[in-house]
């Protein structure tokens, strides 16, 4: 049960549970596979709970943990401990969000070689999220989930998980959610576009203007 009991907790969790059918209807969360995290304070989070089927979820189901990821209420996801890293490595965040987007997953597969999605065919993906790098594969609901995430912590935002699913963060869970459908939605068009053909990136004087003036805009449009 949520132990939560203050309006702010109980609009999060709400808010949780709308995001993971929105996951579900775009076909990026499956059975009880995915999780959400939400930095309630400074050490209590609320996170989904493990082996429910995040389509069916309600909200007095999320669980509470802390920082040291200690469990505070409920039964919270076995991958809380790479939650738990991107939260101690990045003190602005405050949501996370684990789905598993099919497309996303299906480049980590195929294109094993590559350390980036090859966003630079994409003026808007350089302008909301930057590069989105393939994290090196890690064994599920282990340390090493959380410690393969450090190198990439906190510049990138949205970040794709090798032979397993995507991960992002954001100040909070609508920019999170963005920065999934983002992911799944570049990689969609790159992929219909590597079966149409060959990617072509911009020209390198274009990337560089793209990148610069990220750097001025930050990421408001993620």
């Amino acid at each position: 049960m949520l132990r939560m009991t203050s309006l702010k907790a109980q609009r999060i969790a709400s808010n949780i549970v709308e995001i993971c059918e929105r996951l579900h209807n775009r076909n990026m969360l499956a059975a009880a596979d995915g999780n959400i995290s939400y930095r309630l304070s400074d050490d209590e989070i609320l996170i989904t709970p493990s082996g429910i089927a995040k389509a069916f979820m309600n909200a007095e189901q999320i669980a509470v943990i802390n920082l040291k990821g200690e469990v505070l209420s409920g039964k919270p996801s076995s991958e809380r401990l790479m939650h738990l890293e991107i939260f101690r490595a990045t003190p602005k965040a405050r949501a996370v969000i684990h789905a598993h987007p099919p497309t996303a997953i299906a480049w980590s597969i195929a294109q094993p070689t590559l350390i980036k999605l090859p966003s630079d065919c994409l003026s808007e993906v350089i302008l909301a999220t930057g590069d989105i790098p393939f994290v090196p594969y890690a064994r599920p609901g282990t340390e090493q989930m959380g410690a393969v995430l450090k190198p990439f912590l906190p510049q990138h935002r949205a970040l794709i998980l090798r032979n397993h699913g995507a991960v992002t963060w954001g100040e909070d869970l609508d920019e999170a959610y963005r920065g999934m459908e983002r992911i799944e939605h570049s990689a969609q068009i790159l992929a219909a576009a590597k079966q149409i053909g060959t990617l072509h990136s911009l020209p390198k004087e274009e990337i560089e203007y793209l990148y610069e003036l990220r750097k001025k805009i930050g990421d408001i449009l993620l």
